[in-house]
C-alpha cells in the first residue's frame, strides 16, 4: 500500500489550498487502481481546518471534507506548536483529529512514499 502525506499550511477559507488538498485526498481514496494510506498534517493557519462546528455560508465545507478523509480511513494530525500559538488547544476539534508534534510529522515524512505540500 502506498502512503501519501499531505502537509497543509493555509487557513481553511480565503485560499483554496486546503480545499484542493482535501479534494485530492478524497479522490485518491476513491481510486480502484491501488489502495492508499492518506495522512494529512495541518500546520500554521491550516490547524483551524480541524475546528468543529464550522458553518460556511456558501461554497465548500472544510470540516465535512476532513470528516470524509477520516471516514475513508485517513489520519489527520495538527501541529501542537501551531495550535498553541493560535489558542486552539482548548477548543473542540473534529472527532478523531489528533494534536501532534514535529516528531510525528518527521516520522510520517520518512515513512511516506509521496509528500505533497499545500
Amino acid at each position: 500500500m502506498q502512503t501519501i502525506l499531505m502537509i497543509i499550511n493555509d487557513a481553511p477559507y480565503g485560499s483554496e489550498r486546503p480545499f484542493n488538498a482535501l479534494r485530492l485526498a478524497i479522490k485518491l481514496n476513491e481510486q480502484d487502481a491501488e489502495p492508499v494510506a492518506i495522512k494529512v498534517f495541518l500546520m500554521s493557519d491550516a490547524v483551524t481546518c480541524a475546528l468543529a462546528k464550522q458553518a460556511p455560508t456558501e461554497g465548500y465545507d472544510i470540516q465535512q471534507m476532513v470528516e470524509i478523509v477520516l471516514a475513508q480511513g485517513g489520519e489527520v494530525k495538527l501541529c501542537k506548536t501551531c495550535c498553541a500559538a493560535r489558542g486552539l488547544t482548548a477548543l473542540p476539534l473534529i472527532e478523531d483529529v489528533v494534536i501532534a508534534t514535529l516528531d510525528d510529522l518527521a516520522e510520517w515524512t520518512l515513512a511516506a512514499d509521496k509528500v505533497f505540500t499545500f
